[in-house]
């Protein structure tokens, strides 16, 4: 492969639709124990930055773009000004959310307050975000619940709390649904942080809690790397549940280091292998959603350096998506997956059993030779020494 070639394989380009916050490269540095490190930028300069550097679109919360005590002129002029910038650009908006954590309302949570007016104020305000997501042209409006949760389990019934949640959603797709937008809903899970214990922590609660929802079909999930390591999870696991039920609308690409506060680290910087099997997955199952980035540049960059943050994010799913083809077309490890998949013989490893009289009468008559099957083993140190290899660049 000539340098020429690798080059282009991995500089972004729209058609790889790789997207990201106002709110990830306008991150100004701000952490619990210390003040922002960087101004403010500005959403129309964000959007001219990243159309340079090769991204497919930019997505927000309601606040990102439009501060809370504009007027209506000032909104007006603010949206006016942006759908500007995205026209200018080609920029989309594939997604957008609600800011419903950061009010001093939201203190008790926002869909789960104990309150029943902040309850309310909390639907009043996602109703006017979900008109500014389709006025932009989102089709994917994400929920995540920052605030839904305790501290102490004496604060609410869960049963309660999870009912005010699914009455919600509920009234949320009634209003999408009554307003004819082409838009759908991915619920976001975190255990916790902001909260001590966020309601419905991981992916699997959102998907379990979706199938209790009025309208099913309009909810999916937006599985984010972190939240899922920060619960000593598999993400990949999580993201292959969602594929497998039809239920991913959306994915936040991070990293994040187990046991740690909410790191939103570069995709990939923390844990390559595990991000080049989230890639494999993605990949190889052809997903046509949206490859966005949730996260931010370290605490220590300036203005040049988030942008070599939001650059190498991307190049970065592009080196591991070319090690993904390389790992698909490598000989011995697809002769190594082969014997897997026609191990014991007839081609039958990669079969789906299903139900027949003759079939349960036939297994339960069938002789399995117990020795061979305690005893053989399954080359999986080889089949990883040989990942390790090729992401290493060593084959």
């Amino acid at each position: 492969m000539s340098p020429k070639a690798t080059q282009d394989a991995y500089t972004p380009r729209p058609e790889h639709r790789f997207t990201f916050g106002l709110w990830t490269v306008g991150n100004p540095g701000r952490d619990p124990f210390g003040d922002p490190v960087r101004p403010p930028l500005a959403p129309v300069h964000i959007v001219r930055q990243l159309a340079q550097l090769g991204a497919y679109g930019v997505n927000l919360h309601d606040n990102d773009l439009v501060p809370r005590d504009a007027s209506p002129a000032e909104r007006d002029r603010i949206v006016r000004e942006f759908k500007q910038a995205l026209a200018d650009t080609g920029m989309r908006v594939p997604m957008a959310t609600t800011n419903l954590f950061s009010d001093p309302a939201f203190r008790d949570g926002a869909f789960t307050s104990n309150d029943p007016r902040v309850r309310a104020y909390a639907l009043q305000k996602t109703m006017a975000a979900i008109d500014l997501a389709v006025e932009l042209g989102a089709t994917t409006y994400v929920c995540w619940g920052g605030r839904e949760g305790v501290e102490t389990n004496a604060a609410k019934d869960p049963r309660a709390a999870l009912g005010w949640y699914r009455d919600a959603v509920n009234f949320l797709c009634e209003y999408v649904r009554s307003q004819r937008y082409d838009l759908r809903f991915a619920l976001e899970a975190k255990p916790n942080e902001p909260r001590g214990d966020i309601f419905l922590p991981t992916t699997g609660h959102m998907l379990a809690f979706i199938y209790t929802l009025d309208h099913p079909d309009m909810v999916g999930v937006n599985p984010e790397v972190a939240h899922e390591r920060m619960a000593g999870l598999d993400f990949s696991h999580g993201v292959a549940q969602a594929l497998d039920a039809g239920k991913l609308f959306h994915i936040d690409l991070n990293g994040q280091q187990p046991g740690r506060f909410d790191q939103d680290l570069r995709f990939g910087s923390d844990d390559p292998k595990a991000a080049f099997f989230l890639v494999k997955l993605l990949e190889d199952a052809r997903w046509p959603g949206m490859r966005h980035f949730d996260s931010h540049a370290y605490r220590t960059e300036d203005e040049d350096g988030v942008w070599a943050f939001a650059a190498g994010s991307m190049r970065t799913y592009l080196i591991l998506k070319e090690k993904v083809e390389r790992f698909n077309h490598d000989a011995e490890i697809q002769q190594l997956l082969a014997e897997l998949r026609d191990r014991g013989g007839e081609g039958r490893a990669a079969a789906r059993v299903q139900f027949t009289s003759d079939r349960a009468r036939a297994l339960k008559a069938e002789t399995f030779d117990l020795t061979a099957l305690r005893t053989r083993g399954y080359a999986y140190e080889r089949l990883d020494q040989l990942t390790m290899e090729l992401l290493l660049g060593a084959r």
